[in-house]
């Protein structure tokens, strides 16, 4: 019998047996999308600063400036979250003179808030939030290993940030390969849509030297799939669920970390069930 094959037999067998344990949904396993994007403008510092007032981590994308000043932002280019005001690439234009002055806190619900205007974060004012017990979960966005050096020297550089508070994700391939080369002591977890199998996902887990996964949740997920990835050394991480009940059931199928657009909702909607 193959070997990934028999691990995966072995895990399922083990959840039905009730041995796959739960844990909770709580502040350290409950992860704010892009800061409380629900409640002010994603990537942003107040959406950030919420989140850690209310006692969570928080998940930030970064991209490297045409000027190599690393600054947080989602989409690939500039459009969406500045209204159209600018519709050049986030890797095409500078910090100074460009990026610095944009106004991110003026689209949608934000427009004419409190948050208008709000520029975009600097990873250095990212990290000046760090707190133990309180992950930041940086998407590295791309599939861009050069960009690993200027996230070393940012790290060197704060008196907050460490291998206790602050770890990476990225749907790259040669990006987490390249953290975990060049930032040893640092988790890296590798994003996928989950459109594979548990034993292609512990392949290339093992291949780029990740410590995790962290996946789409539900799509192909199951107690059987959490199982025999965590069975062969890996940690399990899921993105992005609001729903309270699809919380519940992913912490009960043995996820680790949860990743939400509302993390205090959801943690008092789940505490009160």
């Amino acid at each position: 019998m193959d070997g990934l094959v028999r691990m995966t037999l072995v895990a399922s067998a083990a959840v039905m047996a009730g041995m796959v344990f739960a844990k909770e949904p709580s502040t350290e396993t409950l992860i704010a999308h892009r800061g409380e994007s629900i409640d002010a403008p994603e990537n942003t510092l107040p959406a950030y600063k919420m989140a850690v007032e209310r006692g969570f981590g928080f998940e930030c994308d970064i991209y490297l400036s045409r000027d190599k000043r690393l600054f947080t932002f989602h989409d690939g280019t500039l459009t969406r979250t500045t209204a159209g005001a600018n519709t050049n690439l986030c890797t095409a234009v500078d910090w100074e003179g460009t990026l610095s002055k944009l106004n991110v806190g003026g689209w949608g619900k934000w427009k004419g808030s409190a948050y208008d205007p709000t520029r975009p974060a600097l990873f250095s004012e990212v990290l000046d939030l760090a707190r133990d017990g309180r992950w930041i979960y940086v998407e590295v966005k791309g599939n861009d290993p050069t960009w690993v050096p200027y996230i070393k020297e940012e790290l060197a550089k704060s008196s907050r940030a460490n291998a206790k508070n602050v770890l990476f994700i990225s749907f790259g391939a040669r990006v987490c390969a390249e953290l975990k080369r060049q930032l040893p002591n640092y988790r890296v977890y590798w994003l996928t849509s989950g459109l594979k199998t548990p034993e292609a996902v512990i392949e290339e887990l093992r291949k780029i030297g990740a410590d995790g996964v962290d996946i789409h949740y539900p799509g192909v997920v199951d107690a059987a799939y959490v199982s025999a990835v965590k069975a062969a050394g890996f940690s399990f991480h899921v993105w992005t669920v609001d729903d309270p009940a699809l919380a519940r059931r992913a912490f009960e199928i043995g996820v680790d970390t949860l990743t939400t657009n509302r993390a205090k909702y959801l943690f008092d909607a789940m505490n009160k069930q």
